[in-house]
This record gives structure tokens, sequence and C-alpha cells, in this order.
């Protein structure tokens, strides 16, 4: 799909869709638990199904239910062993495959994972090294995808780099407390994305799940224990708030419904960030409204808040003097190289960007020129892309604008509530 957007003043309500983060966690408890569980406001994306997809393969059973209001997930939870090898497509999404290969082992079965796009390229290392410690069988095709993994896992020690990503933490938090006797998890590095890691910590938590924190990176467990089914509305996601943050502060008045002013999510550094960049911001309970502001640069680190570079990225790129995110080497590792497509991408549009190592370094200049540029086949890249429309000259054609089905089916309609003119689909 390409897709033309009109410069303009964008103005109007977004009601935030819920966290993507927060619904791949909620998902794995209730499939873990005893009992029925019900998720409410759930947004459905290609991760989300993804997860479900497999998820079921395991022995949960889960019915979407999709109302006029909301969307709700009902599971049963309950993992059982399968007849053979079951293939677990796991799309694009990294949370998917590297939240559930634990869990897969868990179940008893032997399972081949797969998937698309970049994901094949993605690190397992880790895991790989676990398994060895651990003896559990696997065979990776060229170190990636596919990857047959099949094993029992035992209580103990696990040993884990903390500087890759907080997704393998998650993946074996999960698992821990169904394993007899006492465990334990030890990063060997330094934590980072730790607040992802407390995410995790805080859905198992809610699910009657006793863990504790000894020390920076060392998480202890005792078991076994069992998750308990529940009840719960998932918050909205900063990760997404962030974009319609970045149009309202580019150019308009854009007010954000649905989200928890003390979230747990990593992804809500993005008010500080804003706030030290010195964006208008204003808060109404819950709400957030962003108003047009002329943004300053500043030093972002991206350590903990790895998905904020896109759309960081590109409000740094208007606003005045210098702005270096450091940090981010890790991204060049998601769906794209996302520092490279940023730059690419922002310098054909009147930009200023320089690619380091670990980063991007930016000088912010007073308006873009429009123009035509591409999504890399990357969500985020498409809609940081969008955010900041505002500050071009001319239209902005986004290529590959489909792939925010990704995490984010309905973002082109949000885009044309705020618009006087919406975004005009012109190629399918």
């Amino acid at each position: 799909m390409i897709i033309k957007i009109t410069p303009q003043t964008l103005d109007g309500t977004i009601h935030v869709p819920a966290s993507k983060s927060m619904t791949h966690r909620e998902l794995i408890a209730s499939a873990l638990a005893k009992g029925s569980s019900t998720l409410r406001n759930v947004t459905m994306s290609k991760d989300i199904e993804a997860t479900i997809r497999i998820l079921r393969q395991f022995g949960a059973v889960i019915d979407v239910e999709k109302g006029e209001k909301e969307t709700l997930i009902h599971v049963t939870g309950g993992l059982k062993k399968q007849e053979g090898t079951i293939i677990a497509d796991a799309g694009e999404s990294g949370s998917t495959l590297r939240f559930l290969i634990p869990i897969g082992i868990y179940s008893g079965n032997r399972v081949q994972w797969t998937g698309h796009g970049r994901l094949s390229e993605r690190p397992l290392t880790p895991y790989y090294d676990l398994f060895d410690e651990k003896g559990i069988a696997y065979q990776a095709e060229s170190g990636g995808l596919p990857l047959t993994v099949e094993g029992k896992w035992e209580g103990g020690l696990f040993e884990l780099p903390g500087n890759v990503s907080s997704q393998f933490f998650t993946g074996i938090l999960f698992i821990l407390p169904l394993l007899a006797g006492g465990s334990a998890l030890e990063s060997t590095t330094e934590v980072e994305s730790e607040g992802y890691i407390n995410m995790t910590i805080d859905t198992m938590r809610k699910r009657n799940i006793a863990l504790t924190l000894r020390r920076a990176g060392h998480y202890e467990v005792f078991g076994p224990q069992e998750y308990e089914a529940a009840d719960t509305a998932v918050e909205g996601d900063y990760s997404q708030a962030a974009f319609w943050l970045a149009a309202g502060l580019s150019g308009g008045t854009v007010k954000l419904t649905g989200l928890t002013r003390n979230s747990r999510q990593g992804d809500r550094a993005i008010l500080d960030i804003l706030i030290r960049m010195n964006a208008f911001l204003a808060f109404e309970h819950d709400d957030i409204i962003a108003v047009e502001s002329q943004t300053e640069g500043t030093v972002i680190d991206a350590r903990d808040c790895p998905d904020l570079v896109p759309v960081l990225a590109a409000l740094a790129s208007v606003s005045k003097g210098k702005t270096e995110i450091v940090n981010a080497a890790r991204v060049r590792l998601k769906e794209s190289d996302r520092l490279h497509a940023m730059a690419v991408e922002l310098n054909k549009i009147g930009a200023k960007v320089e690619e380091t190592k670990d980063g991007l370094i930016i000088e912010g200049v007073p308006a873009l020129t429009g123009g035509t540029v591409s999504s890399w086949n990357d969500h985020r890249i498409a809609m940081a892309l969008a955010a900041i429309s505002p500050r071009c000259k001319d239209s902005l054609i986004i290529e590959g604008a489909e792939v925010v089905a990704k995490s984010y089916p309905g973002f082109w309609d949000d885009f044309a509530s705020i618009s006087r003119i919406p975004p005009e689909v012109i190629k399918e």
C-alpha cells in the first residue's frame, strides 16, 4: 500500500490502542493458569494473533469476542502434549518467538519454530547457550529459523545476558514458578530494558505468583506455584501513544485517552523525554494533550526504551538544535535496522541525520521537504514518518504503509479521524 499524506494541522482525540506488550503477557499468564480468564479492551494485531495461534497449538482454549465497543479474549488455560511436531509460526513477532520458546518446552511438545521477514535474523544465542547448559535438545538452521526444540526444564540457576533483549528474561520468568524447588534467573551483564521485565513481574504477581528481586538482575522464584485465572483490562500502549504525541507536537492539538498515568510500561519514558525537549503537554487525569511546540534537542539514552527510537528520531529532525540518541545499537536488530532506516528516510526529505555505531546525531531543521519514503517493512518506521508530516512543505508519500497492521491495524483510520484531509491511498 502507498499512502499520500497532505501536510496539515492535526486536531482531535485518539483512544490509544491496548498495550501490545501487556496483551502478550496477559495471554501467556492466562494460558498457564487453571480456569478461565477474560482480557478486556484488547487491540488485535498480527503479533497478538501469532501469540494466540501458538498458545492454541499448545492446548489453551482461546476465543476472541469482537463487540461493538471493545474486543474481549476468553482464555481457558492448560497446556497439553500434542502428537508429533508442532509447527509454530511466530509471523514477524520477536516477542511471540522469544516469550513462547521456553513455554513450548514446558508444554512437553516438540516444536519447530518458523517466522517471516527479519525474524530469522534476530538473535537467539542466549537461548542456545541455556539449552546447552540445561540439556535441552535443539536444532537451528544456519543459527536462526526454523528452530526445533524439545526437552524438559528442571529448576535451578538460569543465566542470561541482560544486554541482548529483555524478551529472553520474560520467557524464562514465566516458566520458573511452574518448576519444582527453588530457581533463580541471573543476568550476566548489566540489565537493559528493565522496564519490560518489570511489566512481566507485575503480570505474574497479579496472577498470585511470588518472586523476589534479590539484587539488580537477579530474580528468585520458589515452586511449584499456580497462575490464577483473572478478569483484567489491558491498559493503553505508551509506545503507540508516542506517535500521536509527536504528531500533536509537530503541528496541532491531539488528546490521548485510554492511558494509565502510573503505568509500569518502559515506554512511559516518552513523557519525561518529551518534557526535556520542551514539549507542551497537558494532563487531565489519565488523558494527555500534546500541543504544537518548538521542541528542542537533547541527549536520549535508548537503553531502556529502544522502541521509542524511530519516533524520537523523527521528532528530533524538526526540533531546535542537536539531538543525540545513544545506547541504541540493539534497534539495528528489529524488523529493520531502525537506525539506518530512519537516517536514510529522514535525510531523503531534508533532515540532517548522521548514524553512529550505537545511535544517531540529528541537527534539527525548521521544516522538511516532503516526498516519497519507504517503511522498510517496519511498522514503527511508517508511523514515525507519518507523525511528522505536519512539518513537511509538500505531501509525504509512504510506501509499504500496510505494515502498520503488525501492531496497530487502525492507525490510518485514526490518522484520518484527526485530519481535515484524510490520508489518500494511491495504491493498494
